[in-house]
This record gives C-alpha cells, sequence and structure tokens, in this order.
C-alpha cells in the first residue's frame, strides 16, 4: 500500500520531504579530494622520518606544504562532520539527543578545524 500522493511519487521524495542531493555530493567529493591529499601527506611524513624538529619546521613553512597542509585540515574536518551528521541522524532518535549530538559534532569540527590551522600558520609563519 503507498502511502505518498502520486506527485511525490513523482518527485521522488521521501520521509525527510527533500530530495536535495547535496549533503551526498559533499561527502563523495571530499572523499575524492582526501585520496591525493592523504597519499600526499603519508608520503611527506614518511620523507620527514628521523628529521630534527628545524627540518619539520622548514617543511611546514615550504608554501606549497603549507597550502595543502590546510587543504587537508579543512577537508578532513568538513568530510568527518558530515559523515557524523548522517551517522547521529540516523541512529540518535530522541529529538533532545539529536540535536545536542548534531552540535556537538558542528563544534568539534570548528574548533579542531580552527585550533588545527591555528597550530599550522603558528609553525609555517613563526611565533
Amino acid at each position: 500500500m503507498e502511502m505518498r500522493t502520486p506527485l511525490a511519487h513523482a518527485r521522488g521524495l521521501g520521509p525527510a520531504k527533500s530530495g536535495c542531493t547535496s549533503h551526498w555530493w559533499a561527502q563523495r567529493l571530499t572523499s575524492m579530494a582526501l585520496l591525493p591529499l592523504m597519499l600526499w601527506f603519508v608520503v611527506s611524513v614518511l620523507s620527514l622520518v628521523g628529521a630534527d624538529h628545524g627540518d619539520y619546521v622548514l617543511w611546514v613553512s615550504d608554501p606549497g606544504n603549507t597550502l595543502l597542509l590546510v587543504l587537508t585540515v579543512v577537508t578532513i574536518f568538513y568530510h568527518s562532520e558530515q559523515g557524523l551528521h548522517v551517522v547521529v541522524e540516523d541512529y540518535v532518535h530522541s529529538e533532545v539527543g539529536k540535536i545536542t549530538a548534531l552540535i556537538a559534532v558542528k563544534a568539534f569540527a570548528y574548533l579542531g578545524g580552527i585550533a588545527s590551522l591555528l597550530a599550522i600558520f603558528r609553525v609555517a609563519f613563526g611565533s
């Protein structure tokens, strides 16, 4: 027995009453962006094994590495926030718990991202 109207069925609208796919696309695009960024990061860090603190500072201070580090941090925190948002919406059933968890997820993403960016900029531009 179909509970939706023919118009809703034609539009493909489900229980959420929206057919927006921007959240889905954001997760896919950030995951595709993270593939080369994480490959670059892992290779770069492995090349620095055994280096001293000054070598790390020089590496972070390089403009290309600074830019790629910033892109990596922003993409990681945005992607994780998007993914955790879906997990909370799917598995937290109480409305108060859901809103609280969503606020906590967003706060973690913003605060963690800002703290990471500040650390990168502090090392890259000196303190």
